[in-house]
């Protein structure tokens, strides 16, 4: 793992960190891809948003920890392997290894093709739930990168709209910062109930958090 810093301490505190950070080693003892996995675990668990049945989009799903969680919700016993009631469609611009029982199609979101084939994946199913976890290379530039975000937030509120059932809600990460009150404005006026959280998996030096809307105040276009 190559960390590219201006500071070989930095580099070595932030390795530190990571090796010694209990999410980590609590993902690696129970077989997630990431540490990232508790993050939606403790936004779902507050919410009670994902259940058995369930059709869940993923959006921006590699290195596939988000999926795998998703996975074990549907499962019985909560399963890593074996049978799955609901479905699960992960996609993301990045290669991923499987998932067992998640459709995932590579591809990039901000484009129609990718979006069409999304579409044809869910075959006319409505979705309870779409999580994203979708990020931008930042450049470091505030305003560029605050635009950024803001495009894959409000493409994926636009495919929340059209796909989720009218109860369904939609999980996203976003960053405090230039823009992010617009992203807030955005939610509230989309759902009937919109919440920021911070879980406690994501690191608190991290300007990331994540917006929740539950119960679209317009139903899904046909």
């Amino acid at each position: 793992m190559k960390v590219k810093t201006k500071s070989k301490k930095v580099n070595k505190a932030w390795l530190n960190d990571h090796v010694n950070d209990p999410y980590v080693k609590l993902a690696q003892r129970e077989g997630y891809r990431a540490r990232a996995a508790y993050k939606l675990k403790e936004i779902d668990e507050a919410l009670r948003l994902i259940r058995p049945g369930h059709v869940v989009v993923d959006l921006g799903a590699a290195p596939g920890a988000w999926s795998q969680y998703v996975r074990r919700r549907l499962a019985p016993g909560g399963a890593a392997v074996g049978a799955l009631d609901g479905a699960i469609v992960a996609l993301d611009l990045l290669p991923m290894e499987p998932v067992e029982g998640v459709t995932f199609l590579q591809g990039d979101f901000r484009e129609e093709d990718t979006l069409a084939r999304l579409r044809e994946a869910l075959g006319g199913r409505a979705v309870d739930v779409v999580v994203s976890d979708m990020a931008p290379n930042l450049s470091g530039i505030e305003s560029a990168d605050a635009a950024r975000i803001a495009h894959l937030i409000e493409l994926a509120v636009d495919f929340a709209q059209n796909h989720l059932r009218p109860e369904g809600a939609l999980v996203a990460k976003v960053f405090h910062g230039s823009g992010y009150s617009q992203l807030v404005k955005l939610f509230k006026d989309t759902f009937k109930v919109a919440k920021p959280i911070k879980p406690k998996a994501s690191r608190g030096r991290s300007s990331e958090t994540f917006l929740v809307g539950i119960g679209l105040k317009k139903p899904p276009q046909p």
